[in-house]
């Protein structure tokens, strides 16, 4: 299928490792230009080499207005989609300018541009732990709510132009962290990670329907769906790739 990319410029916010460069590395087989970022030269010239020709780099810290507004937008002023991928676990203060302030800077800056151009895609790469807010992780929870409450009420400035906005909600997700995590957990019992997995889903995750963890690709296909012309009628919504994880219909 022809997701009609080509010539389009996107940034993918948290884009050298896992989904993020899942996403990028799909929109790039589309036929779009991606701006990759993450905070070390190394990772964002990594990442650029696995993604190709269609893609180039941005070192910087987007949690800080410097790094947002006086670098990032000033290289690359107008781009016709922006997916808000960056997400940490950390402190109180530091996980909310991570993975709520970034994207609002970004957003105000391109959103109203492509209001103006009548064609664009905003995108926020939210959890389930947005409804299902996990106890030792409330301020995790608490962000991934507020990213789908930001991306449902810029949907609503959008009224009759071309542009959507959305989030995605996804986890449980496979990773470099989460495959060493379940290496050192198997290690220290002195079982398989196939067995820490299956244990992590029964009592993590018990509803589950897939009873795994989810690899970055399928998350990146819905992402890039939602990216292109051919999404027109999705806008305003959050879009569940939790593997079954939440158990509610709406």
């Amino acid at each position: 299928m022809d997701l009609q990319l080509k010539g389009k410029r996107a940034i993918v916010t948290g884009s050298t490792v896992g989904i993020g460069l899942a996403i990028a590395v799909e929109l790039a087989r589309e036929g779009a230009s991606v701006v990759i970022n993450g905070r070390t030269q190394e990772r964002v010239d990594k990442a650029v080499k696995a993604v190709g020709p269609k893609a180039s780099g941005f070192v910087g810290e987007l949690s800080t207005p410097s790094a947002a507004a006086a670098t990032l937008i000033a290289k690359y002023p107008d781009v016709e989609i922006l997916i808000n991928n960056l997400g940490i676990y950390e402190s109180w203060q530091w996980i909310w300018q991570v993975n709520v302030k970034s994207g609002i800077r970004l957003s105000r800056h391109y959103l109203p541009r492509m209001i103006a151009a009548r064609w664009g895609r905003i995108l926020f790469v939210s959890s389930e732990s947005d409804v299902r807010i996990p106890a030792k992780t409330i301020h995790y929870g608490i962000t991934k709510t507020a990213q789908v409450a930001l991306a449902r009420s810029m949907a609503e400035t959008t009224a009759g132009t071309g542009v959507t906005v959305n989030s995605v909600l996804v986890r449980p997700t496979k990773s470099e962290g989460m495959d060493e995590l379940l290496s050192f957990m198997a290690r220290q019992i002195d079982v398989d990670a196939a067995a820490v997995e299956h244990d992590y889903f029964a009592h993590g995750f018990p509803s589950s329907l897939l009873k795994r963890f989810i690899e970055p690709d399928p998350l990146a296909h819905l992402v890039v769906y939602l990216s292109s012309p051919l999404s027109s009628a999705t806008n305003g919504a959050a879009l569940r790739v939790d593997g079954g994880v939440i158990r509610s219909i709406l």
